[in-house]
């Protein structure tokens, strides 16, 4: 919530001097114009960790695709104005991490070892191996706006679509003697949704803007595989939502 209250603590005196301006000249786009704007609202980016490849037993549940069990995210959004009120989106965002991986350390303590209340009398604990990781994560979507005049200067409302796709990937790899090659998690979503919101177009080349999502679907699949040969272990689910994703957004059109 702090991100909705700086960002809107800067957008309201935009908007107040806008509102008070006595400009003679339209700001609304037309055909042709490029909008870049930063968005802050909905996260869609999936999470998923590669289960521990030594167990006995292993289950799988899909990843919540619920929006509002998600964190506020800065994102992305491009546009490009087909005509005066046609618009064409595009947001993307792309993450990859690599964590080095470490050997065991062994020590002195087996099931041997005696113990007393306060645990393991003088002996050297062991140190599990630190697992070889390599996470990537990325999320792209498009839609289509059709912009409507409001009768008030300088503000436009819009109807619209989106569909996109989420996924991510986790592969971990330990070297101790009780690993059992690489455990690998993906996790993917699809979605598509109907989309609502309103531009101001405070200057001839900046505009604030806010939208949601009258109703949104998703589709996700999560599978496992924590040892190498074995067959996947997979769970999916569906999502439906209704006045979902609100998304404020700071944007520029030139």
């Amino acid at each position: 919530m702090k991100l909705y209250r700086i960002l809107v603590s800067a957008v309201l005196p935009l908007m107040y001097l806008a509102a008070n301006a006595q400009a003679t000249d339209s700001n609304t786009p037309v055909k042709g114009n490029f909008t870049v704007a930063a968005t802050i609202g909905y996260n869609s980016y999936p999470s998923v960790t590669a289960l521990p490849g030594n167990l006995t037993d292993y289950s799988a549940s899909a990843i919540s695709t619920n929006w509002s069990d998600k964190k506020l995210m800065v994102g992305f959004e491009g546009g490009w104005f087909v005509t005066d009120n046609w618009k064409l989106n595009l947001g993307a965002g792309l993450n990859f991490t690599h964590n080095p991986g470490y050997a065991d350390v062994p020590g002195t303590i087996d099931g041997n070892t005696p113990s007393d209340a306060d645990g393991t009398i003088g002996e050297i604990p062991n140190y599990r191996a630190v697992a070889s990781q390599y996470s990537c994560t990325y999320n792209i979507f498009v839609g289509a706006d059709r912009y409507f005049n409001t009768g008030v200067k300088n503000l436009m409302w819009y109807s619209g679509v989106r569909v996109g796709m989420a996924y991510a990937l986790n592969e971990q790899k330990a070297n101790e003697w009780t690993s059992m090659g690489t455990s690998v998690a993906e996790s993917w979503n699809l979605r598509a949704g109907l989309t609502v919101g309103v531009d101001y177009f405070v200057l001839p080349a900046m505009y604030v803007g806010a939208s949601v999502d009258p109703f949104a679907y998703t589709y996700n699949m999560t599978t496992y595989r924590p040892q190498d040969g074995l067959a996947n272990l997979s769970a999916d689910s569906s999502n439906f939502s209704l006045l979902a994703a609100p998304t404020i957004k700071v944007g520029f059109k030139f």
